[in-house]
């Protein structure tokens, strides 16, 4: 059995054949994400026809399917595109073609990593946040350092919400069907040329299952998806979208997840020799993969969250209804899975975790940062009464982010200049950036500086077509379009818009909030997040931040951008100087947006939770206090106060005092130190490092003893 790859391989010599002849290299590298961490990769494709390159979120098959016959001519006529284009496709096939490294882990028997989302690229909506992107980062840095992994995920019809925010800052979503045919991505075929279908139990019926692959460098991934004719309605909306509000839709996914992940891996002929569950969702593979075959002890657990919304719990009767195929006569009965998932299996009260259903059935649990390592034992340790908290088998490995993804261009060209041929291979040994030390103020000053004008650009025409949609006055419109500056302090805070993560802390007091956008010295805010649709409470939030828009200094320079994605969460933290988390501790598992921002020579302003605890020293950035404290309101206060201080005392004078060539000698010692210390103990390199040598190789070799 085929594993997909010859499927890709056709649809790509399809898509070739489609395209005038010099450019069938760039109809082939369409088909492998690996393009899309390639230096010049992404402005290859925009030189097409770079509208139409925006329109359709930087999807390179679409791009190549809709662009005009004279779009495509003039690119094929163009010898320094055609040149390039040939050079891209010589270097992704050399990276390929390398055998995987001795890492421990036998080709034959990969680790297969299963998650709910994976954020790979804008143009594949399988993703909601900071979970897919972290999850498409791992798969970016397995292939980096050729480790063999498979993923799998499911292939959502029409991905998660899209956002639009009316003039008053409240929310509306909607969503954008997508079509597989026109991603990077290929249908999986059996032996005799049809869809390879597997079939999951779920509820009372048997669910007819597909199989697409998508390549990410050498990482293959694997996307199931129920939507097509021989299911009925209920069946094909299964992956309709991702974390569906219906509750039973959504125990159905992650049954169509755990289950199905193992028997389509089985279908094309790969017995994995680790599990890796990326949060609980796919909790039911280690049974389906065989318990009594020792699969527990091949699995390992990741906990992404400490807040209680983040652990899906279920009422036991919904989860019999929804399971009921599969544990009528299948590995495990309905009682024994429902005591899996209870952290007291004797309390028949208590509801059905994924959560604790997970950690059951794994032999190493980790969270994602030290802090979120010790919430966890604390939250989890009721399912281990005999073991005092400091004993309960949860470890931590720190989040880290796929530099070739996240840095832009201006520092990535600064650091090959200076770190050494093959640096990005060394990302992860701080010996590695040693030579940052020496980079002159003018140098690193100019890169900072063209990051910086770069957003600025983007967000002139991102924040005038955002008031314009939303009917602004023209005043309002015209004000960001011509305000905003390339060089001004700039301060970014762009994250998932929920409560716990205080984007209003900013403007409790409003006196200085305005007083801080409008001093002398301007600085200059751009915002950007969602608010999950039923959260009503986190889109009051948003309606607050708007409530400032009559003063002339938030027209000015204050921007929110609608409908956050990672697109445009690469050019705020490439472009902002500053990055802002606001967490109410402990609640921040882990916040990977700051470490993108690090290292591309933001400076963080955050609270000491999540990787920020673990990462701050004095000289790196700035800290608010991570204290945990019952009373929130007096908390918010103090926090909003410290803040505020730090902005008016500290950051804003370190960016603004010159020497006598203009350079801001305070700001650019702090983002020596800054990159020095974090790029290398925060990058993806040596997060997937950690965890091949630690509970890759602990699971492979026989379990942990837990």
């Amino acid at each position: 059995m085929d594993d997909g790859r010859i499927n890709v391989r056709r649809a790509a010599d399809e898509l070739a054949a489609r395209v005038p002849g010099p450019l069938a290299p760039l109809a082939r590298v369409a088909y492998n994400y690996a393009w899309s961490w390639q230096p010049g990769g992404d402005e290859l494709f925009a030189q097409i026809d770079r509208e139409r390159w925006e329109l359709v979120l930087g999807n390179p098959v679409r791009l190549l399917q809709e662009a005009s016959g004279q779009a495509l001519r003039r690119a094929a006529a163009d010898p320094a595109l055609v040149s390039a284009a040939e050079e891209l496709e010589q270097r992704i096939d050399s990276l390929l073609r390398e055998p995987f490294a001795d890492h421990g882990i036998d080709p034959a028997h990969p680790v297969a990593f299963l998650c709910a989302e994976y954020g790979v690229h804008a143009s594949m909506p399988t993703y909601s946040g900071g979970l897919g992107a972290l999850a498409g980062d791992i798969l970016k840095e397995a292939s980096d350092l050729r480790v063999p992994i498979v993923a799998v995920g499911l292939m959502y019809g029409r991905g998660y919400f899209r956002q639009r925010v009316d003039a008053s800052g409240m929310q509306h979503e909607y969503w954008v069907a997508t079509d597989p045919q026109r991603l990077p991505a290929a249908l999986v075929a059996d032996s005799r040329g049809g869809p390879l279908l597997i079939s999951v139990p779920i509820a009372d019926k048997e669910v007819a299952v597909c199989v697409w692959r998508v390549n990410v460098g050498r990482v293959p991934l694997f996307l199931l998806d129920t939507d097509f004719d021989q299911n009925d309605a209920t069946a094909r909306w299964i992956t309709g979208r991702l974390y569906e509000g219906d509750t039973d839709t959504r125990l159905a996914q992650y049954t169509l997840l755990g289950v199905g992940a193992v028997r389509a891996l089985r279908a094309l002929g790969i017995e994995p020799g680790a599990l890796h569950l990326n949060e609980g969702h796919g909790m039911l593979a280690p049974i389906e993969l065989g318990l009594a075959a020792g699969s527990r002890e091949r699995t390992v657990f990741t906990t992404h969250t400490p807040v209680p919304a983040g652990n899906d719990s279920y009422p036991v009767e919904q989860v019999q209804r929804a399971l009921s195929g599969y544990t009528s006569g299948g590995p495990i009965t309905a009682d024994e899975l429902i005591a899996l998932g209870r952290t007291n299996p004797e309390d028949g009260q208590e509801p059905f975790g994924i959560t604790q259903t997970a950690l059951r059935l794994s032999s190493v649990a980790g969270g994602v940062s030290r802090r979120h390592g010790q919430v966890a034992r604390a939250m989890w340790a009721g399912l281990w009464p005999d073991r005092p908290v400091q004993e309960v088998p949860i470890g931590h490995i720190t989040n880290g982010v796929h530099l070739p993804t996240w840095i832009g261009g201006p520092m990535r060209a600064l650091f090959d200049r200076h770190l050494g041929e093959g640096w990005i291979a060394r990302a992860g040994d701080p010996r590695t950036w040693l030579p940052v030390a020496d980079i002159s103020d003018e140098e690193l000053w100019r890169a900072r500086n063209e990051q910086r004008a770069q957003l600025v650009s983007l967000l002139a025409l991102r924040s005038a077509r955002d008031r314009l949609e939303r009917t602004d006055t023209p005043e309002y419109t015209r004000a960001a379009e011509q305000a905003l500056r390339d060089d001004v302090l700039t301060i970014g805070f762009a994250r998932r818009v929920a409560t716990y993560k205080r984007l209003d802390l900013l403007i409790r007091d409003r006196g200085l909030a305005l007083s801080l956008i409008g001093d002398d010295r301007p600085v200059q805010l751009v915002l950007a997040g969602k608010a999950h649709p039923s959260d009503n409470q986190a889109k009051q939030v948003m309606t607050r931040l708007f409530e400032l828009k009559g003063a002339r200094e938030v027209g000015e320079r204050v921007v929110f951008l609608d409908d956050y994605n990672l697109a445009t969460g690469a050019a705020l933290v490439r472009g902002c100087d500053l990055w802002l988390n606001l967490p109410r501790p402990p609640l921040e598992a882990s916040g990977t947006s700051g470490m993108k921002s690090a290292v591309n020579g933001g400076l963080q302003l955050s609270v000491l939770d999540g990787w920020w605890a673990e990462g701050y020293a004095p000289g790196l950035g700035w800290a608010i206090p991570g204290d945990i404290d019952d009373d929130a309101d007096g908390q918010d206060a103090r926090d909003s106060a410290t803040l505020h201080r730090l902005l008016g005392d500290e950051v804003v004078p370190a960016f603004y005092e010159r020497n006598a060539h203009g350079f801001p000698t305070r700001w650019l010692e702090l983002m020596r130190a800054s990159i020095e210390s974090l790029a290398p103990r925060f990058s993806a390199t040596r997060m997937v490092r950690e965890y091949v040598d630690g509970p890759y190789r602990r699971v492979i070799a026989g379990g942990s003893g837990r």
